[in-house]
């Protein structure tokens, strides 16, 4: 796989109702995504690896195990794909319970076309925003590795709120020292100001090994 079609995003559809399988593989395909269809819940789960960039059109009612049970074990599995569930006969209660457990929408079937692109275009989007939420995070991190550690001791006393002759004082350097050290850190951050700082070491110290 290669070229646009290996960048495109992918829909997993999980249906047992084969017509539908098939509509809706056809819809999806001629808006430029990928598809896979699996018949159940079962076999979508026996797939080894999925992809990131993707989301999941859940059918709710299903023999055996039914959509909501999938959407629970996805979730114990840590599989963290925004799903767009469609039904025939779902209620309220279901609706609720999807939503509650992260679904992306709910829609009932017969739907429209453009009702369910525009609801697997939502879930692919909250798939770019948590993608691009780790690449920040990688980038963030990446900077402080740069920091020397003296810089990333100045950095922790500057993001406590202490001032310079207090870091000084502390450290057993000079003034003046303290101030290139405080520079450099800000720079190699890329921050300008000491609640963003504050912020940056924040998210450092919760997305960091």
């Amino acid at each position: 796989m290669s070229g646009m079609e290996g960048n495109a995003p992918i829909v997993y559809v999980v249906d047992d109702d084969e017509s539908v399988r098939e509509s809706l593989s056809s819809l999806i395909r001629a808006e430029g995504m990928r598809v896979q269809v699996f018949a159940s819940p079962l076999e979508f789960l026996a797939v080894p690896v999925l992809s990131e960039f993707a989301c999941i059109v859940l059918d709710l009612r299903m023999p055996g195990l039914d959509g909501l049970a999938l959407q629970e074990r996805l979730a114990e599995r840590g599989v963290d794909l925004p799903i767009v569930f469609i039904t025939g006969h779902g209620d309220v209660p279901d609706a609720v319970r999807a939503m509650k457990a992260g679904a992306v929408d709910f829609l009932k079937k017969p739907f429209e076309d453009f009702e369910l692109l525009n609801s697997i275009a939502a879930a692919l989007a909250r798939v770019g925003e948590r993608c691009d939420e780790r690449l920040a995070a990688a980038d963030l991190q990446a900077r402080y590795e740069r920091l020397t550690p003296r810089e990333r001791e100045i950095m922790f006393l500057v993001a406590q709120g202490k001032q310079n002759k207090l870091i000084a004082h502390e450290l057993g350097v000079t003034e003046s020292t303290v101030k290139v050290h405080r520079h450099n850190v800000m720079t190699k951050m890329q921050i300008r100001s000491l609640p963003g700082l504050t912020l940056a070491l924040q998210r450092i110290r919760r997305e960091g090994p």
